[in-house]
């Protein structure tokens, strides 16, 4: 049997990008298996229509575009994935057919956007910990008037967080690995190079 992996697209309703394709068929797409990671889940580079990297999405919604005719691939990759009538290669970069506008401060603050941005590192001791052993600490106490923005937040282990307490860093010796910052286009720049940096085909749109 042919190891190519064989699997009915359908599209989903509500993805921000407009209604679904007219006329096409209902079709399924199975749960993959446990034992190794979805090509459905893999990571596609999206450019706006000027090519201008603006987010990271997975192979499952970047079809999901190209079948509603919001997107066309710019790069695959070699896998396949198929449908009752053809078959799609697997996109690497997408590009959106339409522009659109990215405000400037385009991400929700957010545990899980901090993390992010943080890259799940502990902005004190400087470990890498998995998103269920971290926790936000507020640079300024709360209790001293610290408030829940980009600037004031920041990933941090539960050691540390313990070691801080209701104190400023400075008061329990702690240093911060570098300044909180909002989320930025730029920031985001950053992290597309970091999950593409293994794709080749990413490389000509990120690093100019």
């Amino acid at each position: 049997m042919d190891n190519r992996l064989k699997i009915a697209l359908r599209p989903r309703p509500n993805i921000g990008f407009g209604s679904g394709v007219p006329g096409s068929n209902p079709i399924r797409i199975p749960a993959p298996p446990a034992s190794r990671p979805s090509v459905m889940q893999a990571p596609v580079l999206v450019l706006n229509a000027t090519f201008e990297p603006i987010n990271v999405t997975a192979v499952r919604r970047a079809l999901v575009l190209m079948l509603k005719g919001v997107a066309q691939a710019e790069e695959t990759n070699h896998a396949e994935v198929h449908s009752t009538s053809k078959a799609i290669k697997v996109p690497s970069v997408i590009r959106l057919l339409s522009y659109r506008h990215i405000p400037q401060q385009s991400r929700a603050l957010s545990r899980k956007n901090i993390l992010l941005r943080d890259r799940n590192t502990c902005q004190f001791c400087g470990n890498a910990f998995p998103a269920s052993e971290l926790t936000l600490d507020h640079v300024m106490p709360r209790s001293r008037g610290g408030r829940s923005t980009w600037e004031n937040l920041v990933a941090c282990c539960y050691t540390c967080n313990n070691r801080k307490g209701d104190r400023t860093p400075e008061e329990a010796g702690l240093t911060l690995q570098r300044r909180p910052r909002p989320f930025t286009l730029h920031t985001s720049r950053q992290l597309m190079r970091l999950i593409g940096h293994r794709d080749e085909k990413w490389r000509k749109y990120l690093f100019y």
